[in-house]
């Protein structure tokens, strides 16, 4: 039995997010969309492991898909190579010490911003996929 309500609640959370991340890129805070779009992804998988009555717990986007295939849900190859990219986002968006000097904005610009928001919108997808087809198998 999928919760929808649970779904919906975490889905809708992941779309804002998304849409937060947008903005931060039209306004130049790249490292900020990039941090954003894996979050929005992150939101989207756990909203679905929810639904589906798993627990989904931790920050890996890959450790999360996983947790969906042991449900049964194949996941393809082009979201899982979209949440690698993502993930690799997670820590260096954030953490000045992660560079030997300057701040996370000094190494990221549009194009790796737009390349995280098309990966973000891969996994959204795949998720709004599986959700729908888990909806109409229980009908």
């Amino acid at each position: 039995m999928i919760d929808e309500r649970e779904y919906r609640r975490w889905y809708e959370h992941a779309e804002r997010t998304l849409a937060s991340a947008e903005r931060d890129r039209i306004a130049g805070d790249h490292n900020w969309a990039c941090f954003k779009a894996e979050q929005a992804a992150q939101f989207a998988v756990k909203g679905l492991l929810r639904a589906l009555g798993k627990e989904a717990f931790g920050h890996s986007l890959l450790c999360l898909l996983d947790a969906l295939e042991g449900c049964g849900v194949a996941v393809p190859a082009e979201v899982r190579a979209a949440a690698r990219a993502l993930e690799a986002d997670y820590i260096p968006s954030r953490y000045p010490d992660v560079y030997p000097s300057g701040a996370p904005g000094d190494f990221f610009d549009a194009a790796r911003a737009g390349a995280a928001l098309e990966n973000a919108r891969c996994v959204l997808r795949f998720t709004s996929r599986c959700y729908e087809h888990a909806r109409s198998s229980q009908a």
